[in-house]
């Protein structure tokens, strides 16, 4: 038996090839889910001790977020050495361990993996700007100035400024699209990609079950280097700070989103296949996210699953808006698979954003539990977490910094987990957490929610639960998403179970016909509405419809 099949779930051993097709993925931002050793740090000892807790949610994955050895200039997405754990994290020996604790729970494990560029401590880096012909000259994107000096063309950093650092040991600029300290790797050099296959191989071979693919759509660049197009301003609609920064007054034809991308993912997919694993990409791209994850997800040797950011966005996804939404993802990813979230690392906390009532809360937990696709929950939006004021003397996230006060950053979306209110720290940590626990935050704890039946949490667990019991909702077909008013509504299919699915996305009751046929009511512990007799149904304020086709017509 190999390293991967020891430590597989039974579940994985039984060869579910669709094992990810309606998951539910948990996301761990490990520096703020669990301290074990009072460093103020989370790690992955923290990690071990809190999945009892994750697995009671019935989720099917965690995806813990970068923990690999980096200076942590951007925590963890800048990579100094892919095959280790930074100590601040623990060992390879704790990873170990949460594989061996997560599968023995009937939890896969999904890791962040940071392709598209490094950190400029990586030993890779050092290497190649020490000369222009050395073996590793070529790994980074390097290029010479104009013959004024300047860049070699107009690509801008997500970060601000130019993606171009000048380099006084090359004289040449290297590319960068976030940090000058992340350079990216080029990827039309051969052996670029033969070592990152290597690095996604030495982690499954430790036994993870699949990845989470960071900016997947930046691994190329265009190889003539040419000028990225304006953007008009009506188009730019960028989810993170897209009125502050200069990044969203380009179109980027030529800095990422490149069609060479693809062979590399069939090349990454067919590393995956002998372990049984799967992977969700982030594409970030505000115009043609959509259109990349039917790109990138579409026929069996390309990636499972990404995610778009239409969800991410500041737009509440009103019955309108997720009806459009779903559409464009049947037009431009029909044959693809969407990865939903509401909240992450880098956006404002989905309650906060959107200005959620509790009602509006549960609604939406149950609507993205019963949309085609997986799901993706970050770590305590099923706490009901608002996003935490972080006053700028505590603020450590660089982007933040750079566009402080119009844009206040990151960290306040990656505050410490609470745990309990019995300390200050929330149960998070014995010593200084490195962010500030909101106190905000401390009634809603895992401590105090878990006693009381009618909390976000238990709500969470039951709309979960009513995932995994049907189907049609994991792997199963829509017949559209339409809206009548205020209320979202589609008909979930799977073999011979087909489901109802209303929801009224307002603080107005709504009115709405079921299809013709014999429905029976379901989901009452999440809340759904009466069916009467002649299949009227009537709808509260933020409350769902869920009704199972009884009489066997489709």
């Amino acid at each position: 038996m190999s390293l991967a099949e020891a430590h597989a779930p039974a579940s994985a051993q039984a060869a579910d090839r669709d094992w990810w097709r309606g998951a539910v993925i948990y996301q761990i931002y490990p520096r703020s889910y669990q301290d074990s050793n009072g460093d103020g740090v989370g790690d992955l000892l923290g990690i071990v001790q809190r999945l009892p807790y994750i697995a009671s949610l019935g989720v099917d994955a965690i995806w813990i977020s970068p923990f690999f050895t980096s200076p942590m200039k951007d925590f963890g997405y800048d990579v100094s050495d892919y095959c280790d754990v930074d100590p601040m994290f623990g060992s390879l020996a704790d990873f170990d361990a949460v594989v061996e604790t997560a599968h023995r729970l009937g939890l896969r494990v999904m890791i962040d993996l940071v392709l598209s560029h490094t950190s400029d401590q990586h030993p890779w880096f050092a290497e190649s700007r020490a000369s222009r012909d050395n073996a590793r000259a070529n790994w980074y994107v390097w290029a010479d100035p104009k013959p004024d000096g300047t860049p070699p063309n107009n690509w801008l950093s997500i970060f601000g400024g130019s993606a171009w650092q000048w380099d006084a040991r090359r004289e040449q600029y290297f590319l960068h699209n976030f940090l000058d300290s992340q350079p990216d790797l080029n990827f039309h050099h051969p052996a670029v990609q033969d070592e990152l296959l290597g690095v996604a191989k030495f982690w499954l071979n430790r036994g993870v079950d699949g990845f989470r693919l960071d900016t997947i759509n930046f691994y190329f660049h265009d190889a003539h280097l040419r000028d990225n197009p304006p953007l008009a301003p009506e188009r730019r609609n960028a989810t993170i700070a897209p009125s502050v920064n200069p990044y969203n007054h380009q179109e980027h034809l030529y800095s990422k989103n490149r069609p060479e991308n693809l062979e590399f993912l069939r090349r990454l997919r067919a590393v995956m296949d002998p372990f049984n694993a799967a992977a969700v990409g982030e594409v970030g791209d505000a115009q043609r996210g959509l259109e990349i994850m039917g790109e990138y997800t579409a026929g069996d040797d390309l990636m499972q699953m990404c995610y778009a950011f239409e969800f991410l966005s500041r737009d509440l996804p009103v019955a309108a808006r997720v009806a459009e939404v779903m559409d464009r993802v049947d037009h431009a990813a029909a044959d693809g698979w969407a990865c939903w979230a509401f909240s992450n690392h880098d956006v404002v906390r989905h309650t906060t954003r959107w200005h959620l009532t509790p009602a509006a809360q549960r609604l939406l937990c149950t609507l993205m539990m019963c949309l085609r696709g997986s799901v993706c929950l970050y770590q305590g939006e099923e706490l009901g977490l608002p996003e935490a004021d972080v006053s700028f003397d505590d603020l450590q996230d660089p982007y933040g910094i750079e566009f402080w006060p119009e844009y206040k950053g990151r960290d306040g979306c990656r505050t410490p987990m609470v745990w309990e209110e019995s300390n200050r720290n929330g149960g998070f940590s014995q010593g200084r957490p490195w962010l500030p626990v909101s106190s905000e935050h401390l009634h809603l704890s895992v401590a105090r929610q878990e006693n009381d039946p009618t909390t976000i949490l238990h709500h969470y667990r039951r709309a979960i639960s009513f995932r995994r019991n049907h189907k049609a909702l994991m792997k199963g077909v829509h017949d559209g998403v339409k809206h009548l008013g205020d209320v979202v509504y589609f008909t979930r299919c799977h073999e011979d179970q087909e489901i109802f699915c209303a929801f009224n996305v307002s603080n107005s009751p709504s009115d709405l016909s079921l299809p013709e046929g014999e429905w029976l009511p379901i989901g009452a512990e999440l809340g759904s509405a009466h069916v009467s007799a002649d299949g009227q149904l009537h709808l509260g304020p933020w409350q769902t419809c869920l009704a199972l086709r009884c009489d066997g017509k489709r």
